[in-house]
């Protein structure tokens, strides 16, 4: 190999690599003032570091963050149990088989708005968490909150410890927690993406039809009808695939916690009757559409994901996408909560650790349970 043909090469593989890495870069930060943004109310600790209870609105949190008592276990507080079980993928009907694939798919030449994914169908596993709480009565309908991405392995308690205490303290009714891992995977040609980014009612009607009905008889416990009484959570695409379960079915759910919702588009395959994906909830639907009974807490950083694909289609930047489901939900007159978190990145973790437990009990304001439910 010659001098000049080696240093092509060397040059050849410097572009590609510094390529790559502009794909993968870290996301920018977004100053909370920048043009757009909701104008925030800095929260600075000194009525506490959360937005009060009966206030809606946007806030401005962090950059430094404590983590939440609740978190703890408290003595003397009543601790709920924790059951596991496993639905395999060939039992079931509406998501059956699941999907995957090997490789990220290309943009779609014809279509800059979606890609075209090579993808193979799989049999799956997915584990069910189930937190019912020690003021259960038995026999009796409860109240309850899905949560997506449940764990996979053995259970996680921190949910459930927040749980007892805010229960104990009578700050959020008795509540069953329901955690639902996902089919498997990321994004378009995954299974997880086809379940969370596909914007309508069919997960809803899985969880509804396939998911609860093995909840009560497994864990020995009764779940309500009443869509005020049933909530639903999650983080990214999960926290997209909580408002879209409530959006397409609110006679199922009207109570939606968000962290880093991807409100951006990620739907696959494309539907052309929603061409934005979860993008068209703040273009679109929202603006257009009255107003439905949803109650609604997203939060996200200022370092969170800024179009991390191939895509570019200017409709994959997640603080871009909160910033604009704020202002829609404002304009429309739901009753929301918006938290901006600064010196936070995918997952607000650090801020997540502060504001939890007052998220749920936001969730879930104004809920009255029946004496006889």
């Amino acid at each position: 190999m010659s001098k000049l043909h080696r240093n092509l090469t060397k040059l050849a593989c410097t572009v590609a690599i510094t390529a790559l890495g502009s794909l993968h870069a870290a996301p920018p930060t977004r100053p909370f003032d920048a043009p757009g943004a909701p104008k925030f109310e800095r929260l600075d600790g000194t009525n506490g570091p959360n937005p009060p209870l009966d206030s809606d609105g946007d806030f401005l949190i962090g950059p430094n963050y404590a983590p939440a008592p609740e978190r703890n276990v408290t003595n003397g507080v009543p601790q709920g149990r924790v059951t596991q079980f496993t639905m395999d993928s060939k039992d079931g009907k509406l998501f059956n088989p699941g999907i995957a694939r090997k490789v990220f798919g290309t943009v779609d030449p014809g279509n800059p708005k979606t890609l075209i994914v090579d993808t193979h169908e799989i049999d799956y596993q997915r584990k069910i968490t189930v937190y019912v709480p020690a003021q259960y009565s038995p026999g009796t309908k409860a109240p309850f909150m899905v949560c997506h991405d449940g764990p996979k392995g053995e259970p996680k308690l921190l949910l459930p410890r927040i749980l007892d205490n805010l229960i104990a303290q009578k700050r959020i009714p008795p509540i069953v927690l329901i955690m639902i891992a996902n089919g498997g995977g990321d994004a378009q040609g995954h299974e997880r993406g086809r379940e969370y980014d596909t914007m309508s009612g069919l997960f809803a009607e899985y969880i509804e039809t396939e998911v609860l009905p093995l909840v009560e008889k497994n864990c020995k416990v009764k779940l309500t009808n009443d869509p005020d009484a049933r909530a639903v959570m999650g983080s990214s695409s999960g926290g997209s695939a909580a408002l879209i379960m409530s959006w397409f079915r609110p006679d199922l759910y009207h109570r939606v916690l968000t962290t880093s919702g991807t409100f951006v588009n990620q739907q696959w395959p494309f539907d052309p009757k929603m061409p934005d994906g979860a993008w068209g909830f703040h273009n679109k639907l929202i603006p257009e559409t009255p107003r439905k009974p949803i109650r609604l807490f997203m939060a996200v950083g200022d370092r969170d994901n800024y179009n991390p694909n191939v895509m570019r289609d200017g409709m994959h930047d997640w603080v871009e996408a909160n910033h604009r489901m704020a202002k829609v939900l404002k304009a429309k007159g739901y009753h929301y909560q918006y938290l901006y978190c600064l010196n936070s990145g995918h997952g607000v973790g650090n801020a997540k650790a502060q504001f939890l437990p007052h998220a749920i009990e936001w969730v879930w304001r104004g809920y009255r349970q029946p004496a006889q439910d």
